[in-house]
């Protein structure tokens, strides 16, 4: 066992914010922990899907019976079908787990559960009418449990955007504490914080003994030994312990915990080490009863390059083509209300390091370029980049367009191009790329995109650290499906102009 017992002090918590910053108050040895119970939102949360699905069902089951009024009898396998559908659907949903709380509010779990129930549904009608010889309306099989699903889905959508909203608000959380050494537990303590949406609140951390000052000061949270796990569990009435991946949290440690844990109820989540890589590409692969975590390479290439390539091309064809007015409209606003050119050209960085010209909008005065050096003092970025929340180069029409980012626009032609795709990391500078450092130049294995992660999470609020880290996270993770939920998101977050300035 790879962990130190003999400097892991149990019985002892240091509370942020004591004299000195490491006052120990003495706990109490913790006792076995009794079983808790789903939290009272969790039940609510639970039945109120329950209830709404359970309609849907009534609801598809009736239309079916109204489509088919004139031959429904009370013998009529249509109508004990459609009754029938009302109880199977919500069983269905709680058989494939879409009732179960880890699926509620985020990742794409819960959107897959309640698929296989309706790949189900529609499997075990289509079975029964045709072993037993049932008359069904074609409109049953064909129309009304597919609409089922597809109702359900945007249900859940809708539930979790509220779920979500509470959430931010620090309502419908589940308490946390997280255990490992001190910088892998500030890391996800402030991964957690800032996406809050996940319902993840951290309440205590259980740290290496050199770590537990540094940990308490900067994490805000009581924090004990990694021999006080259950201790903080039971002090804070926590629902979740969070394990990170080092040393101290090895198989044997890991395995203990969990026996302790075993019958009270708490889920025990252990965050792997890296930390960007998610969804598709993570898989367990047992070797002779040896379970392995096994990290496919990204792809950069392939027949999923060649379909995004595709269409990219005659998405952004259609919108030029769509959006000519708004063009037009907007570019006769540039010139009419400042000297200079409409498009503003700019060498940036794209695919492997080449270089291409990407066009905007003019937002700014002719010469701002040259007045950029006058205004460095009056920077706020934390890297790399130049911001400023009032530009004085930005033209009255300029803030307008900012504003709703209308002036990326001509980066369609871009696309049309192939030099730049709607989904991918921001267009960097050559100043920039020539400072970047091997992690960083990760973000033009890709092509630069029109819009992206950090176009949905905060545009120009974003730090420089996160906003790279946003990028990695979408060359680590690319998909057809991120590309199309980044592009249904977007809209969204041009209309907040949330972080546009």
């Amino acid at each position: 066992m790879l962990l130190d017992r003999q400097h892991a002090s149990a019985g002892a918590v240091i509370t942020p914010g004591a004299p000195g910053g490491s006052t120990a108050s003495p706990l109490p040895r913790p006792r076995p922990l009794v079983r808790r119970s789903a939290p009272s939102w969790v039940r609510s949360y639970t039945v109120a899907l329950v209830v709404a699905e359970t309609l849907m069902a009534a609801a598809a089951g009736a239309a079916v019976l109204l489509s088919r009024t004139a031959e429904i009898s009370p013998r009529s396998a249509l109508l004990w079908a459609s009754m029938a559908i009302v109880v199977a659907w919500p069983v269905l949903l709680g058989s494939t787990g879409a009732y179960a709380e880890r699926a509620y509010g985020t990742g794409s779990d819960e959107y897959r559960r309640v698929a296989r129930a309706g790949f189900l549904l529609l499997a075990l009608v289509s079975f029964l009418s045709y072993v037993a010889a049932l008359d069904l309306s074609r409109a049953l099989v064909v129309v009304a449990i597919p609409a089922l699903t597809g109702a359900t889905l945007l249900g859940r959508y809708a539930a979790r955007t509220r779920l979500r909203g509470l959430r931010a608000q620090g309502q419908c959380t589940k308490k946390v504490v997280v255990v490992g050494r001190g910088g892998a537990v500030l890391e996800l303590v402030t991964r957690l914080r800032r996406e809050r949406y996940a319902g993840l609140e951290v309440v205590a951390a259980a740290v290496t003994p050199a770590d537990r000052v540094r940990v308490a000061s900067r994490a805000g949270v009581p924090v004990g030994g990694l021999d006080d796990v259950l201790l903080l569990a039971e002090s804070h009435d926590a629902d979740t312990i969070a394990v990170t991946s080092a040393s101290e949290t090895a198989a044997q440690y890991l395995r203990q915990l969990s026996w302790q844990l075993e019958g009270t109820g708490i889920e025990l989540l252990v965050a792997p080490g890296l930390i960007e890589v998610a969804g598709p590409r993570l898989h367990i692969r047992p070797f002779e009863g040896l379970p392995l975590l096994s990290i496919e390479q990204p792809c950069f290439e392939g027949w999923r390059r060649v379909v995004k390539g595709g269409v990219d091309r005659v998405a952004a064809g259609l919108a030029l083509l769509v959006l000519s007015p708004v063009l037009l409209g907007i570019a006769a606003a540039v010139r009419l209300t400042s000297a200079g050119p409409v498009l503003y050209r700019q060498e940036r960085v794209g695919l492997n390091g080449n270089t291409f010209t990407m066009l905007k909008f003019r937002s700014m005065v002719v010469d701002a370029d040259r007045q950029l050096d006058t205004l460095r003092a009056e920077n706020i970025s934390d890297g790399l980049l130049f911001k400023m929340r009032v530009d004085p180069r930005v033209t009255p029409v300029g803030r307008v367009l900012r504003r709703l980012s209308l002036d990326e626009l001509p980066q369609l032609l871009n696309v049309l191009g192939g030099s730049m795709s709607l989904v991918g990391p921001r267009p960097p500078l050559p100043a920039e790329v020539a400072r970047y450092d091997t992690s960083v130049s990760r973000r033009l294995l890709v092509k630069p995109g029109l819009t992206g992660l950090w176009q949905i999470s905060g545009r120009s609020d974003l730090s420089w650290e996160e906003s790279v880290r946003l990028d990695l996270r979408y060359v680590e993770n690319w998909s057809l499906a991120l590309d199309v939920l980044i592009l249904w998101k977007t809209g969204r977050a041009v209309l907040s102009s949330s972080g546009a300035y």
